[in-house]
């Protein structure tokens, strides 16, 4: 017979609970109140820990702070990465994948408001991470259907203006109002890569399937 004093969730287990408990926290006291007014009390509460228990896990803020992007990064990149098969056309495929990462941001305001509002403001070499996780992906999308983007057409300015949008429709209508933005967002980053005429379609067809990812 198992004794009451042996633990009935293993070790591990419980410190990956505890640990998330407190990135999210961090994430939604960010969104709330900005990284600089979060403190380990705000933490501690909102994951209901102690605070030797938030030690035991991390250093300091700074160190919860840089696991709270490494979460929501890995957040947004596997909504984008399920939200479309190998069948899919490039095109297709980033159209599904924006959609995925608008809904996942609209029904995650904390989330949507860390990760382009918050986490810029405290980290801005945060901006080269996304970039650097975006647009490497659209490319290899193309790369793997053996094309390559217009010379002319630069992906960098297609993720600036993608970013600036994002987090306009964040502060004047709320994350919830994300999905409204697919069309334009589609446009934005097939467009260095298809040209105009698959922009637009892919544009249109957000436009009529929006907010839904799988059409």
């Amino acid at each position: 017979m198992r004794s009451i004093l042996e633990p009935t969730i293993p070790i591990d287990v419980g410190v990956r609970s505890q640990r998330q408990r407190i990135i999210e926290a961090m994430v939604t006291s960010c969104a709330e109140k900005t990284y600089a007014a979060t403190t380990i009390a705000d933490l501690v509460s909102r994951a209901s820990i102690s605070r030797t228990t938030f030690y035991k896990r991390f250093a300091g803020k700074k160190e919860c702070f840089d696991a709270a992007i490494d979460w929501c990064i890995e957040e947004l990149e596997g909504a984008a990465a399920s939200a479309h098969s190998s069948s899919d056309s490039p095109p297709v495929a980033v159209r599904k994948a924006v959609a995925a990462t608008l809904g996942l941001m609209a029904a995650n305001p904390a989330l949507a408001q860390f990760v382009t509002g918050e986490a810029v403001a405290a980290e801005a070499a945060v901006v080269d991470r996304y970039r650097d996780l975006l647009m490497p992906a659209v490319e290899s999308l193309w790369a793997d259907a053996g094309r390559t983007h217009d010379p002319y057409a630069d992906p960098r300015l297609a993720f600036g203006r993608t970013q600036v949008l994002v987090y306009n429709q964040i502060i004047v209508n709320g994350a919830e109002s994300l999905p409204e933005l697919l069309p334009e967002i589609a446009y934005i980053l097939v467009l260095p890569f298809a040209g105009h005429d698959e922009a637009l379609k892919q544009a249109q067809i957000a436009g009529k399937t929006s907010p839904d990812p799988s059409a």
